[in-house]
């Protein structure tokens, strides 16, 4: 029920709808990232939750202890992640959506991809945003190259 006692849909007052650009930041970087740049560029006063991923290089795969680790990506990374983020924010009602990854170089520990979704509701906000790192890392044409303590070397995603 409405304030004025009226009954509605559960969209009726605009922060329950869509942001008109929900789509904040999109990128693909060669410097370390910033959960904290992430969270920031999703702030909106109607969300009522929001998600956050951190993706971060782990010291292992496959039970083999991962010595290093590189990302590269194709010119179209960029543009595919924009891609999905428009399919997802016509998918649930995101109010804000970010998402950057990483390429080069990087060590154990580091954060090699942070997305975050804020929505009116926290449900939306965890759907939204796994749909959103699930489809990054399936469509988005980024691949890892893996060297492990053993001697052998992997690409993932190529």
């Amino acid at each position: 029920m409405r304030h004025d006692g009226v009954m509605g849909n559960r969209y009726d007052h605009p922060g329950e709808q869509t942001a008109q650009d929900p789509i904040r930041l999109l990128a693909v970087r060669d410097a370390p990232l910033s959960v904290d740049e992430i969270l920031a560029a999703v702030g909106d006063d109607a969300a009522g939750g929001t998600a956050l991923f951190v993706g971060t290089v782990r010291d292992h795969d496959g039970g083999v202890d991962v010595a290093s680790l590189g990302y590269s990506c194709h010119p179209t990374a960029e543009a595919e992640m924009r891609r999905i983020a428009e399919g997802v924010a016509a998918k649930f009602p995101v109010r804000a959506l970010a998402a950057v990854h990483r390429v080069g170089d990087l060590r154990v520990g580091d954060l090699a991809v942070v997305a975050a979704v804020a929505c009116a509701h926290r449900g939306e906000a965890f759907d939204a945003c796994r749909q959103l790192i699930d489809d990054l890392k399936r469509e988005v044409p980024i691949w890892k190259h893996q060297t492990f303590a053993d001697g052998t070397e992997e690409w993932v995603g190529a």
